[in-house]
């Protein structure tokens, strides 16, 4: 076993790796391993991803299509974020990805590769923070409606424009917390990342309502009750709306899964610790005599009056869910400059965050799932929440447990926690990509946005990030459409930026690529092709019609967004960058 090196060491180590890759160290580099993991599992935050876009996926599948469609969206970004870790590893840089693309590309395409790569990685970051701090600044309309009595009964429905004020308001305090030493940001990320873990473990106890509340009412299993009879002569087609892979309040309708509603008495399984061992234990022995938890794992909602019901078609179009919910990893490799040991800690920071983003995931969404007992309720902009299921499902959960809501508030509180710390790390990574990329003079007045203040911070770098966020808001205000096209980008041009240096990896640097400390050996080259496959497919999937027939209030504009980036990316290079852009600038003797 080598001896372990010191502190001094590794700083010198760190130092002489990045002088080899022709930078000179600028940024301090005060984080830990875990500090670095953390800012990437605080940025995925699947609090955040499932809870933003779970209408979305109870609509296209619904349990069964979210809670098996996780499991293989995660093998497959098990392969993009292995095959990112291996070149993180040998290239321990801010610029990350677009840098990769140019070392990886060969001299021929390099400046092209870098310059296409760079621009939708940090348009998909500031798209990404567009819709984790938008989301943030519904889900608080969302807790100030239930707060104030819900929208039956009297309660506050904030305006768009509030909304807007709102979602300003969290931009400018995640400017101010950026502007902090790298000391103060570390904190902050590690909270968020305890803050998910925490949150999940709390959202577990939601499963013991469900468990407790199944056994009471397992004799009355497919009864339908005054409630039930009521609902079905009230039940109309609702007003239709753009269904994206970042909606967070749809209104469209989706097909009833009878169920029928909790009430009686509750068995005591003891204390809460305990309860929630024996739900996780016993819920797969219930599935099978309980319909709702067979809807949560094995039915898929072919009814969802979109006017899609194949289900291979639906199944895709729900992958969507999982595939928004762990995204933002390219974080550790943007905080490596930063990161003590980064040719390791980085790759580490990539990989364990999206294998616990992962796992913790999928018991977040089996959790918020087993609730769900009336879909086309949840789904409607009449109840409660004003359509938003996730708010409305735990409105009702507490509702019927305790005769009220607020235990529901409280969860949302705690959601939105989560959702805060997340936008802190996004404007983190945004910053940190923005500075590498005007560093080698890729961005409009680059020699501003690269500075770095007395704390060693790209400080000017944050508050662009905080304006361009807050421009792409803007169009929220005129088109729900327009918005959730631009919010489209934050995946499609993420995925699209992690896949090129891959792609270049497993063909022109097929035998060139020298690895780092972590590789993968003589699996690189399959697991790298597997993860270019599976980004060009859900590339097609984010592209696909999302109702039939195809309306102009349903249209899916995504590619039409995507296709804008690369067309302009693609325009201003044959115009004016391929006349004096050659990729990342060496600013240090490296001979």
């Amino acid at each position: 076993m080598a001896p372990r090196r010191s502190a001094a060491e590794t700083a010198d180590a760190d130092r002489a790796r990045l002088h080899q890759l022709g930078y000179k160290q600028e940024l301090k580099r005060g984080l830990s391993a875990v500090s670095n993991f953390a800012f990437s599992f605080s940025i995925i935050s699947v609090l955040m991803g499932v809870t933003a876009t779970y209408n979305t996926g109870l609509r296209y599948g619904g349990g069964g299509g979210m809670t098996l469609g996780w499991l293989v969206v995660t093998v497959f970004n098990g392969c993009v974020a292995l095959s990112m870790a291996e070149i993180c590893s040998a290239y321990p840089t801010s610029g990350g990805l677009y840098y990769w693309s140019a070392k990886l590309a060969g001299k021929e395409w390099a400046p092209l590769a870098s310059w296409v790569t760079g621009w939708f990685n940090i348009v998909g970051q500031w798209a990404g923070t567009t819709s984790v701090d938008f989301s943030l600044a519904q889900l608080i309309q969302v807790i100030v409606l239930l707060g104030t009595g819900g929208a039956n009964g009297g309660g506050y429905l904030a305006s768009k424009y509030v909304v807007l004020a709102i979602y300003g308001i969290i931009l400018v305090l995640h400017g101010l917390i950026n502007s902090l030493p790298i000391r103060w940001l570390s904190w902050f990320g590690k909270l968020g990342a305890f803050w998910n873990v925490a949150d999940l473990v709390a959202e577990l106890k939601i499963l013991v309502l469900t468990l407790e509340t199944m056994m009471c009412g397992a004799a009355r299993l497919g009864r339908k009750t005054a409630h039930d009879e009521e609902f079905e002569q009230s039940r109309k087609a609702l007003p239709k709306n753009l269904v994206g892979p970042l909606t967070v309040q749809d209104h469209k309708m989706a097909a009833q899964v009878e169920v029928a509603p909790l009430e009686g008495n509750r068995p005591d399984f003891g204390k809460p610790s305990t309860r929630i061992l024996v739900l996780v234990i016993l819920i797969p022995a219930v599935a099978k005599e309980r319909a709702s938890v067979e809807f949560i794992f094995t039915h898929f909602n072919t009814d969802n009056g979109m006017g899609i019901h194949n289900k291979a078609y639906i199944m895709a179009v729900g992958l969507l869910m999982s595939q928004y919910s762990v995204l933002g990893y390219d974080a550790s490799a943007h905080m490596t400059e930063e990161t003590k040991g980064a040719d390791k800690s980085g790759p580490i920071g990539i990989i364990s965050a999206v294998a616990l983003s992962s796992i913790f995931g999928w018991i977040y969404l089996v959790a918020l799932t087993s609730v769900v007992t009336d879909i086309p309720y949840l789904l409607s902009p009449d109840n409660d929440a004003g359509g938003n299921a996730i708010a409305q499902a735990l409105y009702t959960t507490f509702r019927v447990r305790y005769g009220s809501g607020i235990g529901a508030v409280a969860c949302l509180g705690v959601i939105a926690v989560a959702m805060f710390l997340c936008g802190i790390g996004s404007i983190t990574s945004n910053s940190r990509m923005g500075y590498a990329f005007s560093r080698d003079g890729a961005m409009p007045y680059s020699n501003v946005w690269h500075r770095v203040s007395r704390h060693e911070v790209p400080l000017n770098m944050v508050w662009l990030s905080v304006a361009v966020a807050f421009a792409m808001a803007l169009t929220s205000l005129g088109s729900q459409v327009a918005f959730q096209a631009m919010a489209s980008i934050a995946t499609i041009g993420l995925y699209i930026s992690y896949v090129l240096p891959i792609f270049f990896r497993v063909t022109t640097a097929r035998k060139s690529f020298i690895p780092g400390p972590f590789h993968l050996g003589q699996y690189g080259l399959a697991v790298g092709w597997a993860a270019v496959l599976w980004v060009a497919f859900v590339t097609v999937l984010f592209s696909l019609p999302v109702a039939y027939p195809v309306a102009k209030d349903d249209f899916n504009y995504t590619p039409v967004a995507v296709g804008g980036v690369l067309l302009l990316s693609i325009g201003a290079w044959v115009l004016h960058a391929r006349f004096w852009f050659q990729g990342p600038i060496i600013n240090v003797d490296t001979v």
